[in-house]
């Protein structure tokens, strides 16, 4: 049985094609309007109708609900900690060393494997829509939509900049002072796993607080403005402090094995009820660790940190 979204159409509204009220007031991607186009998914008061007609206050357009055909990936039992879920949105806390979805030689054993089995196992055929991308040594959280419309609603708010994610991350040196980052991201030449500060490249933007200061390293939070690929760890060692543990841009180090990067919160407006939700990811305890070790070596008898973290795992507002 088809089932159909319905939207009245207000009164300054009128005089929009259909096309145009799908695409800006209902949010519909061009891709999305072509396959309700090629379905007959799109009704006004109940009968088809050409996408260049145009609407009038009162008019009722009902939308089709797609349906997914495909997980997209193939589902895979694995471990999945879910931080936050209901029926347009989960969110996931993405272990260290997992790649967020398949991507070159690798075709198993990711997040999205994992969720297309949990999904399989209740019953659910949803394809798998992540809405922001974690590198693979850091944790954190992981968002997915569960439908097409609200994969567009929320990546809307991540273009405006209203879909915040935070980040904790453990740095060579002692930073005393919050800051802002602000220099521009392009590829590496010769390098195409690898970023760096270019002025050609796309604008990038991290702003970041000290939480903690350590023996001659810090704890900072970090919050982006942009999302370009590498971007904390680019940045914070351009301003020479970079993450503990990384490799690629800084150096391996003993206490950890991989870089000290987790992504601790997430900060949306729900796409159905505009309530704000707040994520968060536990701290993971190989940093509690090197949090640990440090502040030993500062203070000699410090408290455990990995004792203050624990987090709620998400919050309405």
């Amino acid at each position: 049985m088809k089932t159909y979204d319905k939207y009245t159409v207000a009164p300054e509204h009128e005089g929009l094609t259909i096309e145009i009220y799908l695409k800006q007031i209902v949010q519909c991607s061009g891709r999305r309007l072509q396959k309700l186009t090629r379905a007959k998914g799109i009704l006004l008061k109940g009968r088809n109708v050409f996408l260049q007609k145009k609407v009038k206050a009162g008019d009722i357009l009902q939308i089709l609900v797609m349906r997914d055909q495909a997980y997209g990936v193939q589902p895979e039992e694995g471990e999945i900690s879910v931080l936050f879920e209901d029926a347009q949105l989960i969110v996931l806390d993405k272990a260290a060393g997992q790649l967020v979805h398949p991507a070159g030689q690798t075709e198993g054993g990711t997040l999205a494997n994992y969720l297309a089995h949990y999904f399989h196992s209740k019953g659910s055929l949803m394809t798998i829509r992540p809405l922001h991308r974690l590198d693979r040594d850091t944790s954190g959280c992981v968002a997915f939509a569960k439908d097409a419309r609200t994969q567009t609603e929320m990546e809307q708010q991540l273009q405006c900049g209203s879909f915040k994610r935070t980040y904790l991350a453990i740095v060579q040196g002692v930073l005393e002072q919050d800051g802002v980052i602000n220099e521009p991201i392009g590829h590496c030449p010769g390098k195409p796993n690898r970023r760096m500060i270019r002025p050609e490249g796309d604008e990038a933007v991290t702003c970041f607080r000290t939480v903690r200061t350590l023996s001659k390293a810090s704890l900072l939070e970090l919050s982006l403005t942009t999302g370009r690929t590498h971007q904390i760890r680019v940045h914070l060692v351009h301003i020479g402090h970079p993450i503990i543990g990384d490799g690629m841009y800084g150096k391996r180090s003993a206490l950890i094995e991989r870089q000290a990067l987790h992504a601790s919160t997430l900060c949306f407006a729900h796409p159905r009820t505009s309530q704000v939700v707040i994520v968060n990811a536990p701290f993971p305890a190989d940093m509690a660790r090197v949090i640990n070790v440090l502040e030993k070596e500062r203070e000699g008898n410090a408290p455990a940190f990995i004792e203050d973290c624990d987090s709620t795992q998400a919050t309405l507002q």
